[in-house]
């Protein structure tokens, strides 16, 4: 009877043991986690990728007459107009270079004009009889070389004048001249590098984008997922070194028509807009640009938060109406620090966008409601 009762004593211990352990499992909180609404809303499409800026147009300034360098008439780094003087090579040599091709003509003229009296007192004697042949046509070949000696005596001339004027240098196209190349009195040949300049006015910004975007960029423009501005273009925003954005927006003016094999990206280049005296943006420089003018129109969004990446590729947990979590495979894009879901998500549903380690698939979760003016429980 005494081994009966203690077994009787201890069954119920173990029972009221085991009965308290399972109301206090049944009482444990749910995980609470933070949740989100996908929702229907216009994204702005955005790029952003290194760049570099260039000039418009970058050339070397050339000696094309040799000579001594007499004289340098601009200070290096100045802008200078097109047309405006930069050096002067000797012209003394060339001057008379120009008096004896002067000198040539002058008696290349005074001949002709001989040849042409007798060419045509022959003519007339030669049509009256008065004379041979052999007269006649020795006065047309006399006048005929004086012509042609005309001729060249005009070019010789010509080139005279030509070279002379070469003795001064003069800016080809507007913009920044950089260093001299060769130093007051150096003897330069022609052909000879003297300095160089670069024209800023617009400026190039070089830049390339990775193939796969770019591809996905017009699938998605030719699918009607991303929207361009009224201009029908994108447009170029610069970040500069120190972060801040440049006052002016540039357009593309090129894209490459094939991708780089060894870089798998596009090139492109864009004009950006500049006052000869800014120096915010200057040939050489490393800056970030940013494409404006596009947006996906009408696109399921979900915050970054929200995505889980496997190998299989992305997922998210959606809390269904019962407050249980269930995975769902998705295909998305990331932009900046939100998720645009192209499928396997819908308008409406919840997804799990904070604490998602605490989140089991086929379990219940708390989910707090965290979207525009919600901020509502679920269980």
């Amino acid at each position: 009877m005494r081994v009966n009762l203690l077994n009787s004593i201890l069954f119920m211990s173990l029972f009221m043991i085991s009965g308290c352990k399972d109301k206090e499992q049944a009482q444990m909180p749910l995980p609470l986690v933070g949740a989100s609404k996908a929702v229907k809303r216009n994204v702005p499409f955005v790029v952003e990728v290194p760049a570099k800026i260039t000039g418009s147009l970058e050339i070397q300034i050339r000696a094309q007459v040799g000579g001594i360098l007499k004289s340098r008439v601009f200070q290096e780094g100045q802008y200078i107009k097109e047309g405006e003087k930069l050096f002067e090579i000797d012209p003394e040599p060339y001057k008379a270079a120009l008096t004896r091709a002067q000198g040539t003509l002058a008696q290349a003229e005074s001949e002709l004009r001989r040849t042409t009296r007798d060419y045509e007192r022959m003519k007339k004697l030669f049509n009256d009889g008065a004379v041979s042949q052999k007269d006649h046509d020795d006065a047309l070949s006399a006048y005929e070389r004086a012509n042609a000696n005309m001729k060249v005596a005009e070019g010789s001339l010509h080139e005279a004048e030509i070279n002379l004027g070469y003795t001064e240098v003069k800016a080809p196209i507007s913009g920044i001249v950089s260093k001299e190349a060769q130093s007051i009195g150096n003897l330069v040949s022609p052909a000879g590098l003297l300095t160089s300049m670069v024209q800023i006015c617009p400026l190039y910004v070089n830049f390339s984008i990775s193939g796969s975007v770019w591809s996905a960029m017009n699938k998605n423009y030719r699918d009607g997922k991303i929207k361009l501005s009224k201009t029908g273009s994108y447009g170029v925003e610069v970040i500069m070194q120190d972060g801040s954005v440049y006052p002016k927006t540039g357009k593309i003016i090129f894209v490459d028509s094939s991708e780089d094999s060894q870089t798998s990206s596009v090139s492109i280049k864009a004009e950006i807009p500049n006052d000869k005296n800014q120096k915010l943006l200057l040939p050489g420089q490393f800056v970030r640009v940013r494409l404006l003018g596009a947006e996906y129109r009408n696109a399921t969004v979900i915050p970054q938060s929200a995505m889980i990446s496997t190998p299989a590729g992305y997922v998210v947990y959606v809390v269904k109406e019962d407050s249980i979590v269930e995975v769902r495979p998705v295909k998305a894009e990331i932009v900046e620090d939100k998720v645009i879901v192209n499928s396997g998500l819908n308008e409406g549903e919840v997804v799990v966008s904070e604490g998602i380690i605490k989140a089991r698939p086929g379990q219940p979760v708390n989910a707090v409601l965290k979207s525009e003016n919600q901020n509502n429980e679920r269980n």
